[in-house]
Protein backbone atom coordinates (compact mmCIF):
# COMPACT_ATOMS: atom_id res chain seq x y z
CA UNK A 1 0.00 0.00 0.00
CA UNK A 2 1.40 3.42 -0.99
CA UNK A 3 2.07 5.74 1.91
CA UNK A 4 0.20 9.07 1.61
CA UNK A 5 2.41 12.04 0.86
CA UNK A 6 3.04 14.29 3.85
CA UNK A 7 1.09 17.52 3.86
CA UNK A 8 2.97 20.60 2.70
CA UNK A 9 3.76 23.20 5.34
CA UNK A 10 2.38 26.70 4.88
CA UNK A 11 5.87 27.97 4.04
CA UNK A 12 6.47 25.18 1.50
CA UNK A 13 3.12 25.74 -0.20
CA UNK A 14 3.58 29.51 -0.38
CA UNK A 15 7.12 29.16 -1.72
CA UNK A 16 5.92 26.79 -4.44
CA UNK A 17 3.07 29.09 -5.43
CA UNK A 18 5.26 32.16 -5.68
CA UNK A 19 7.98 30.37 -7.64
CA UNK A 20 5.31 29.19 -10.13
CA UNK A 21 3.86 32.65 -10.79
CA UNK A 22 4.44 34.15 -14.24
CA UNK A 23 4.40 37.93 -14.07
CA UNK A 24 2.01 39.77 -16.38
CA UNK A 25 4.06 41.72 -18.90
CA UNK A 26 1.36 43.75 -20.67
CA UNK A 27 1.00 47.35 -19.50
CA UNK A 28 -1.46 50.22 -19.84
CA UNK A 29 -0.70 53.94 -19.79
CA UNK A 30 -3.23 55.71 -17.57
CA UNK A 31 -3.74 59.32 -16.53
CA UNK A 32 -2.28 59.67 -13.05
CA UNK A 33 -5.72 60.61 -11.72
CA UNK A 34 -7.08 57.22 -12.88
CA UNK A 35 -4.23 55.02 -11.60
CA UNK A 36 -5.39 54.60 -8.00
CA UNK A 37 -5.04 50.99 -6.85
CA UNK A 38 -3.08 49.87 -9.91
CA UNK A 39 0.38 48.28 -9.92
CA UNK A 40 3.18 50.46 -11.32
CA UNK A 41 4.89 48.69 -14.22
CA UNK A 42 8.01 50.85 -14.62
CA UNK A 43 9.99 52.78 -12.00
CA UNK A 44 9.48 56.54 -12.17
CA UNK A 45 12.12 59.26 -11.78
CA UNK A 46 11.80 62.97 -11.18
CA UNK A 47 12.98 65.46 -13.77
CA UNK A 48 12.96 68.34 -11.30
CA UNK A 49 13.84 69.27 -7.73
CA UNK A 50 11.06 69.43 -5.15
CA UNK A 51 10.79 72.10 -3.97
CA UNK A 52 12.08 73.67 -7.18
CA UNK A 53 13.48 76.73 -5.34
CA UNK A 54 14.25 77.76 -1.76
CA UNK A 55 10.95 78.73 -0.13
CA UNK A 56 9.49 79.56 3.24
CA UNK A 57 7.69 77.04 5.43
CA UNK A 58 6.14 79.82 7.54
CA UNK A 59 4.21 83.04 7.19
CA UNK A 60 6.52 85.80 8.41
CA UNK A 61 9.37 87.99 7.23
CA UNK A 62 12.36 87.11 5.07
CA UNK A 63 15.45 88.79 6.50
CA UNK A 64 19.21 88.86 6.54
CA UNK A 65 20.16 87.10 9.80
CA UNK A 66 23.06 89.54 10.22
CA UNK A 67 20.56 92.42 10.48
CA UNK A 68 18.76 90.80 13.43
CA UNK A 69 21.50 89.98 15.93
CA UNK A 70 20.20 92.45 18.52
CA UNK A 71 16.94 90.58 19.15
CA UNK A 72 15.04 93.89 18.73
CA UNK A 73 15.93 94.83 15.16
CA UNK A 74 13.69 97.37 13.46
CA UNK A 75 13.63 96.79 9.68
CA UNK A 76 11.97 98.56 6.77
CA UNK A 77 9.40 96.29 5.00
CA UNK A 78 10.41 96.70 1.38
CA UNK A 79 8.08 94.23 -0.36
CA UNK A 80 5.34 91.65 -0.03
CA UNK A 81 5.84 88.17 -1.54
CA UNK A 82 2.81 85.80 -1.73
CA UNK A 83 3.27 82.18 -2.86
CA UNK A 84 3.65 81.95 -6.62
CA UNK A 85 5.31 85.36 -6.94
CA UNK A 86 8.98 86.27 -7.33
CA UNK A 87 10.36 89.01 -5.08
CA UNK A 88 13.08 91.54 -5.66
CA UNK A 89 16.58 91.15 -4.14
CA UNK A 90 16.50 92.05 -0.44
CA UNK A 91 18.56 95.05 0.56
CA UNK A 92 20.46 95.28 3.85
CA UNK A 93 18.34 96.64 6.69
CA UNK A 94 15.11 95.54 5.03
CA UNK A 95 12.62 92.70 5.47
CA UNK A 96 10.17 91.15 3.03
CA UNK A 97 6.68 90.19 4.18
CA UNK A 98 6.45 86.59 2.96
CA UNK A 99 3.84 83.82 2.98
CA UNK A 100 4.14 80.04 3.22
CA UNK A 101 5.48 78.50 0.02
CA UNK A 102 6.79 81.74 -1.43
CA UNK A 103 10.26 81.91 -2.99
CA UNK A 104 13.01 83.31 -0.77
CA UNK A 105 14.27 86.55 -2.30
CA UNK A 106 17.92 86.91 -3.23
CA UNK A 107 19.92 88.26 -0.28
CA UNK A 108 17.64 86.83 2.45
CA UNK A 109 18.97 83.88 4.45
CA UNK A 110 16.31 83.37 7.13
CA UNK A 111 12.60 83.67 7.77
CA UNK A 112 11.24 84.95 11.06
CA UNK A 113 7.74 83.75 11.83
CA UNK A 114 5.15 86.46 12.25
CA UNK A 115 4.39 85.52 15.88
CA UNK A 116 7.72 87.04 17.04
CA UNK A 117 7.39 90.17 14.91
CA UNK A 118 5.58 93.45 15.57
CA UNK A 119 4.41 95.45 12.57
CA UNK A 120 4.29 99.25 12.67
CA UNK A 121 4.40 102.29 10.40
CA UNK A 122 6.25 105.57 10.12
CA UNK A 123 6.06 108.45 7.69
CA UNK A 124 8.01 106.50 5.08
CA UNK A 125 5.98 103.26 5.19
CA UNK A 126 5.84 99.85 6.89
CA UNK A 127 8.26 98.70 9.58
CA UNK A 128 8.73 95.45 11.49
CA UNK A 129 10.40 94.87 14.84
CA UNK A 130 12.00 91.42 14.94
CA UNK A 131 11.94 90.19 18.57
CA UNK A 132 14.13 87.20 17.81
CA UNK A 133 17.69 86.38 16.78
CA UNK A 134 17.30 84.09 13.75
CA UNK A 135 19.91 81.64 12.52
CA UNK A 136 20.83 81.46 8.85
CA UNK A 137 18.50 78.95 7.14
CA UNK A 138 15.73 79.24 9.75
CA UNK A 139 12.28 78.26 8.37
CA UNK A 140 13.65 77.88 4.84
CA UNK A 141 12.90 74.78 2.76
CA UNK A 142 15.82 74.25 0.41
CA UNK A 143 15.45 73.39 -3.28
CA UNK A 144 15.52 69.61 -3.70
CA UNK A 145 15.02 69.03 0.02
CA UNK A 146 12.22 66.53 -0.68
CA UNK A 147 13.20 65.18 -4.13
CA UNK A 148 16.37 65.60 -6.15
CA UNK A 149 16.15 65.78 -9.95
CA UNK A 150 17.07 62.39 -11.43
CA UNK A 151 16.13 60.40 -8.32
CA UNK A 152 13.74 57.43 -8.39
CA UNK A 153 10.50 58.35 -6.66
CA UNK A 154 8.40 55.23 -7.29
CA UNK A 155 9.61 51.64 -7.75
CA UNK A 156 8.14 49.16 -10.21
CA UNK A 157 5.72 46.77 -8.52
CA UNK A 158 4.26 49.33 -6.12
CA UNK A 159 0.53 49.46 -5.61
CA UNK A 160 -0.42 53.06 -6.28
CA UNK A 161 -2.25 54.64 -3.38
CA UNK A 162 -3.36 58.22 -2.89
CA UNK A 163 0.07 59.24 -1.57
CA UNK A 164 1.91 57.68 -4.55
CA UNK A 165 -0.39 59.52 -6.95
CA UNK A 166 0.27 62.77 -5.11
CA UNK A 167 4.01 62.16 -5.26
CA UNK A 168 3.85 61.50 -9.01
CA UNK A 169 1.84 64.66 -9.53
CA UNK A 170 4.31 66.68 -7.45
CA UNK A 171 7.01 66.08 -10.08
CA UNK A 172 4.66 66.71 -13.01
CA UNK A 173 3.88 63.12 -14.07
CA UNK A 174 0.53 63.31 -15.88
CA UNK A 175 0.52 59.62 -16.90
CA UNK A 176 1.76 56.38 -15.37
CA UNK A 177 2.50 52.94 -16.85
CA UNK A 178 0.60 50.25 -14.93
CA UNK A 179 0.33 46.47 -15.18
CA UNK A 180 -2.84 45.48 -17.00
CA UNK A 181 -5.52 44.10 -14.74
CA UNK A 182 -5.31 40.41 -13.88
CA UNK A 183 -8.21 38.56 -15.52
CA UNK A 184 -9.75 36.20 -12.98
CA UNK A 185 -12.62 33.74 -13.49
CA UNK A 186 -14.53 32.46 -10.46
CA UNK A 187 -17.14 29.77 -10.04
CA UNK A 188 -18.70 27.85 -7.19
CA UNK A 189 -19.68 24.21 -6.89
CA UNK A 190 -22.35 22.62 -4.77
CA UNK A 191 -25.96 21.69 -5.49
CA UNK A 192 -26.78 22.95 -1.99
CA UNK A 193 -25.89 26.55 -2.86
CA UNK A 194 -28.50 29.26 -3.32
CA UNK A 195 -28.29 32.99 -3.90
CA UNK A 196 -29.49 35.60 -1.41
CA UNK A 197 -32.99 36.65 -2.39
CA UNK A 198 -33.99 33.10 -3.35
CA UNK A 199 -36.02 30.89 -1.06
CA UNK A 200 -33.94 28.24 0.71
CA UNK A 201 -34.92 24.68 -0.09
CA UNK A 202 -34.39 21.96 2.52
CA UNK A 203 -30.64 21.34 2.90
CA UNK A 204 -29.65 24.48 1.00
CA UNK A 205 -27.35 27.30 2.14
CA UNK A 206 -26.66 30.75 0.78
CA UNK A 207 -23.50 31.18 -1.28
CA UNK A 208 -21.58 33.54 1.02
CA UNK A 209 -18.25 32.63 -0.59
CA UNK A 210 -19.26 34.36 -3.83
CA UNK A 211 -19.52 37.69 -2.01
CA UNK A 212 -16.41 37.23 0.12
CA UNK A 213 -14.14 36.14 -2.72
CA UNK A 214 -15.37 38.73 -5.19
CA UNK A 215 -14.84 41.45 -2.60
CA UNK A 216 -11.29 40.24 -1.95
CA UNK A 217 -10.53 40.13 -5.68
CA UNK A 218 -11.93 43.62 -6.18
CA UNK A 219 -9.63 44.86 -3.40
CA UNK A 220 -6.70 43.51 -5.43
CA UNK A 221 -7.79 45.31 -8.58
CA UNK A 222 -8.70 42.22 -10.60
CA UNK A 223 -10.95 42.09 -13.66
CA UNK A 224 -13.49 39.43 -12.59
CA UNK A 225 -15.76 37.12 -14.59
CA UNK A 226 -18.23 35.22 -12.43
CA UNK A 227 -19.53 31.92 -13.87
CA UNK A 228 -21.86 31.45 -10.92
CA UNK A 229 -22.86 28.17 -9.32
CA UNK A 230 -21.86 25.13 -11.42
CA UNK A 231 -23.77 21.84 -11.08
CA UNK A 232 -22.04 19.07 -9.13
CA UNK A 233 -21.06 16.98 -12.14
CA UNK A 234 -17.70 16.23 -13.72
CA UNK A 235 -18.93 17.24 -17.18
CA UNK A 236 -20.27 20.63 -16.04
CA UNK A 237 -17.09 21.34 -14.09
CA UNK A 238 -14.83 20.46 -17.04
CA UNK A 239 -16.90 22.57 -19.43
CA UNK A 240 -16.69 25.61 -17.13
CA UNK A 241 -12.95 25.16 -16.71
CA UNK A 242 -12.46 25.11 -20.48
CA UNK A 243 -14.51 28.25 -21.01
CA UNK A 244 -12.81 30.07 -18.14
CA UNK A 245 -9.30 29.15 -19.26
CA UNK A 246 -9.84 30.59 -22.73
CA UNK A 247 -10.03 34.22 -21.57
CA UNK A 248 -8.43 34.41 -18.13
CA UNK A 249 -5.07 34.36 -16.36
CA UNK A 250 -6.39 32.67 -13.22
CA UNK A 251 -9.38 30.50 -12.32
CA UNK A 252 -10.56 30.38 -8.70
CA UNK A 253 -13.17 27.96 -7.44
CA UNK A 254 -14.76 27.37 -4.08
CA UNK A 255 -15.89 23.93 -2.93
CA UNK A 256 -15.48 20.46 -4.40
CA UNK A 257 -11.73 20.10 -3.72
CA UNK A 258 -11.95 17.38 -1.09
CA UNK A 259 -12.07 13.62 -1.76
CA UNK A 260 -15.80 12.87 -1.66
CA UNK A 261 -17.75 11.29 -4.52
CA UNK A 262 -19.37 14.65 -5.29
CA UNK A 263 -16.07 16.58 -5.27
CA UNK A 264 -15.30 16.98 -8.96
CA UNK A 265 -12.80 19.85 -9.03
CA UNK A 266 -9.61 17.80 -8.71
CA UNK A 267 -10.44 15.20 -11.40
CA UNK A 268 -11.81 17.92 -13.69
CA UNK A 269 -8.62 19.97 -13.49
CA UNK A 270 -6.51 16.83 -13.99
CA UNK A 271 -8.55 16.05 -17.12
CA UNK A 272 -8.17 19.60 -18.51
CA UNK A 273 -4.65 20.28 -17.28
CA UNK A 274 -2.82 19.23 -14.15
CA UNK A 275 -2.71 19.64 -10.38
CA UNK A 276 0.66 20.72 -8.97
CA UNK A 277 -0.23 20.97 -5.29
CA UNK A 278 -3.11 19.77 -3.23
CA UNK A 279 -3.20 19.43 0.55
CA UNK A 280 -1.56 21.74 3.07
CA UNK A 281 -0.98 21.39 6.82
CA UNK A 282 -3.05 24.47 7.61
CA UNK A 283 -6.17 25.00 9.72
CA UNK A 284 -8.61 26.13 8.51
CA UNK A 285 -8.20 25.15 4.87
CA UNK A 286 -6.40 21.83 4.40
CA UNK A 287 -7.75 21.08 0.88
CA UNK A 288 -6.26 23.75 -1.40
CA UNK A 289 -5.68 22.79 -5.03
CA UNK A 290 -3.19 24.55 -7.29
CA UNK A 291 -2.63 23.70 -10.93
CA UNK A 292 -3.05 24.87 -14.50
CA UNK A 293 -5.79 24.43 -17.11
CA UNK A 294 -4.89 24.12 -20.79
CA UNK A 295 -6.28 26.55 -23.35
CA UNK A 296 -7.57 25.41 -26.74
CA UNK A 297 -6.32 21.86 -26.29
CA UNK A 298 -2.66 22.83 -25.93
CA UNK A 299 -0.40 22.53 -22.92
CA UNK A 300 2.45 24.97 -23.51
CA UNK A 301 3.38 27.00 -20.44
CA UNK A 302 2.20 30.30 -21.88
CA UNK A 303 -1.09 28.85 -23.06
CA UNK A 304 -2.45 27.78 -19.70
CA UNK A 305 -4.54 29.49 -17.07
CA UNK A 306 -3.53 29.09 -13.46
CA UNK A 307 -6.02 27.35 -11.20
CA UNK A 308 -6.63 27.68 -7.46
CA UNK A 309 -9.36 25.63 -5.82
CA UNK A 310 -10.39 26.82 -2.38
CA UNK A 311 -12.31 24.87 0.28
CA UNK A 312 -16.05 25.33 0.51
CA UNK A 313 -16.29 26.15 4.23
CA UNK A 314 -16.55 29.95 4.39
CA UNK A 315 -13.77 30.62 6.91
CA UNK A 316 -11.48 28.12 5.19
CA UNK A 317 -12.10 29.84 1.87
CA UNK A 318 -11.50 33.29 3.37
CA UNK A 319 -8.31 32.37 5.24
CA UNK A 320 -6.72 30.38 2.41
CA UNK A 321 -7.39 33.26 0.05
CA UNK A 322 -5.56 35.64 2.37
CA UNK A 323 -2.65 33.27 3.00
CA UNK A 324 -2.11 31.87 -0.49
CA UNK A 325 -4.23 33.46 -3.22
CA UNK A 326 -3.50 37.06 -2.28
CA UNK A 327 0.32 36.73 -2.42
CA UNK A 328 0.06 34.67 -5.62
CA UNK A 329 -2.04 37.36 -7.30
CA UNK A 330 0.33 40.08 -6.12
CA UNK A 331 3.29 38.20 -7.58
CA UNK A 332 1.44 37.76 -10.91
CA UNK A 333 0.94 41.53 -10.88
CA UNK A 334 4.68 42.07 -10.42
CA UNK A 335 4.73 42.95 -6.72
CA UNK A 336 8.00 41.83 -5.12
CA UNK A 337 7.13 42.13 -1.41
CA UNK A 338 3.97 40.08 -0.91
CA UNK A 339 4.25 39.02 2.74
CA UNK A 340 1.90 40.82 5.13
CA UNK A 341 3.30 42.54 8.21
CA UNK A 342 3.29 40.42 11.36
CA UNK A 343 3.22 41.93 14.86
CA UNK A 344 4.42 40.45 18.15
CA UNK A 345 1.45 40.81 20.50
CA UNK A 346 0.37 39.54 23.91
CA UNK A 347 -2.22 36.77 24.16
CA UNK A 348 -4.87 37.49 26.78
CA UNK A 349 -6.29 33.97 26.64
CA UNK A 350 -5.33 30.35 27.12
CA UNK A 351 -5.21 27.73 24.37
CA UNK A 352 -4.41 24.51 26.26
CA UNK A 353 -3.65 22.42 23.19
CA UNK A 354 -2.36 23.37 19.76
CA UNK A 355 -3.50 21.70 16.56
CA UNK A 356 -1.18 19.37 14.66
CA UNK A 357 -1.45 21.77 11.72
CA UNK A 358 -0.34 25.42 11.46
CA UNK A 359 -3.46 27.10 12.78
CA UNK A 360 -4.65 30.61 12.01
CA UNK A 361 -6.83 31.78 14.87
CA UNK A 362 -9.31 34.64 14.60
CA UNK A 363 -8.49 37.21 17.28
CA UNK A 364 -9.42 40.74 18.32
CA UNK A 365 -7.27 43.52 19.80
CA UNK A 366 -8.67 44.50 23.20
CA UNK A 367 -8.54 47.85 24.99
CA UNK A 368 -5.44 46.77 26.96
CA UNK A 369 -3.54 46.18 23.72
CA UNK A 370 -3.61 42.39 23.97
CA UNK A 371 -5.46 39.79 21.92
CA UNK A 372 -8.74 38.05 22.70
CA UNK A 373 -9.65 34.79 20.97
CA UNK A 374 -12.99 34.17 19.30
CA UNK A 375 -14.68 31.39 21.25
CA UNK A 376 -15.61 29.21 18.26
CA UNK A 377 -12.75 28.64 15.78
CA UNK A 378 -14.78 26.36 13.49
CA UNK A 379 -14.22 26.73 9.75
CA UNK A 380 -17.93 27.43 9.26
CA UNK A 381 -18.26 30.34 11.70
CA UNK A 382 -18.00 33.38 9.43
CA UNK A 383 -18.92 35.73 12.29
CA UNK A 384 -15.39 35.21 13.63
CA UNK A 385 -13.96 37.05 10.61
CA UNK A 386 -16.23 40.05 11.18
CA UNK A 387 -15.63 40.14 14.95
CA UNK A 388 -11.87 39.72 14.64
CA UNK A 389 -9.11 42.16 13.75
CA UNK A 390 -6.84 39.53 12.26
CA UNK A 391 -5.20 36.13 12.53
CA UNK A 392 -2.81 34.60 15.04
CA UNK A 393 -0.24 32.49 13.18
CA UNK A 394 0.12 29.60 15.63
CA UNK A 395 2.74 26.91 14.81
CA UNK A 396 1.75 23.21 14.83
CA UNK A 397 1.27 21.70 18.27
CA UNK A 398 1.81 24.95 20.18
CA UNK A 399 -0.30 25.66 23.24
CA UNK A 400 -0.76 29.31 24.20
CA UNK A 401 -0.77 30.55 27.78
CA UNK A 402 -2.13 33.93 28.82
CA UNK A 403 0.71 36.44 28.57
CA UNK A 404 2.55 34.62 25.77
CA UNK A 405 3.76 36.66 22.82
CA UNK A 406 2.20 35.48 19.56
CA UNK A 407 2.51 36.40 15.87
CA UNK A 408 -0.47 38.48 14.75
CA UNK A 409 -1.41 39.45 11.18
CA UNK A 410 -3.96 42.24 10.85
CA UNK A 411 -6.85 41.96 8.41
CA UNK A 412 -6.12 45.56 7.39
CA UNK A 413 -2.74 44.39 6.02
CA UNK A 414 -4.34 41.46 4.21
CA UNK A 415 -7.11 43.27 2.37
CA UNK A 416 -5.07 45.02 -0.33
Amino acid sequence: MTEPKPLLTVAEALSFLLSSARKITETNILPTLEANGRILAVAQTSQLDVPPVDNTSMDGYAVRAADCVSGEAVLRVSQRIPAGHVGQPLEAGCAARIFTGAMIPQGADAVVMQEVCVASKDADGDLVTVKHTPQSGEWIRRAGEDIKSGSTILAAGQRLRAQELGLAASVGLAQLPVVRKLRVAVFFTGDELAMPGDALKPGAIYNSNKFTLRGLLENLGCDITDYGIVPDTLAATRDTLRRAAAEHDLIITSGGVSVGEEDHIKPAVEAEGHINMWQIAVKPGKPLAFGEVNRAGTSTENNRAFFLGLPGNPVSSFVTFLLFVRPFILRLQGVAEVAPKAYAMRADFNLPKGDRRNEFLRAKINVEGGLDLFANQSSGVLTSTVWGDGLIDNPPGKAIAKGDIVRFISFSDLMH
